[in-house]
């Protein structure tokens, strides 16, 4: 959000508890945890954080059915079975946190990420797209 502030970008959060049960707090707790815990040292996002939704699954919300099935995964891996709080398992789920998604200004998905890519070359497509 600092390198593309004051441009036409933003990045959207969205909490999940999918993966591992790493965020089992309520909604109305994310922030202090963000704060406190988990980056901790006072983190503030500076972006739009939701209310937390499944993105995986029977209950996935509609708008990660949409980029799955517009972006297949990156990852041919789908990780540790008794990590994965889900079902049905399909290819193109998310495998992890922080797994990312490049929209453009008109909606459409441009880009998947793996949680793990690096990060300077989601920075150049983003300006690439700017």
């Amino acid at each position: 959000m600092d390198r593309f502030h004051g441009e036409n970008f933003t990045i959207l959060g969205f909490s999940c508890n999918q993966f591992g049960l790493q965020a089992p707090e309520d909604n109305h707790e994310t922030l202090d945890v963000l704060r406190c815990v988990r980056p901790g040292g006072g983190f503030i996002p500076k972006f739009p954080l939701f209310s937390k939704i499944e993105v995986n699954g029977l209950s996935e919300a509609p708008l990660y059915t949409f980029l799955k099935e517009t972006l297949p995964s990156v990852n041919p891996v789908i990780g540790d079975i008794k990590k994965l709080c889900w079902s049905p398992i399909k290819i193109s789920d998310i495998r992890w946190n922080f797994e990312k998604f490049l929209i453009t200004v008109e909606g459409l998905p441009s880009k998947r990420y793996d949680p793990n890519h690096p990060f300077e070359d989601v920075e150049r497509d983003i300006a690439a797209l700017l």
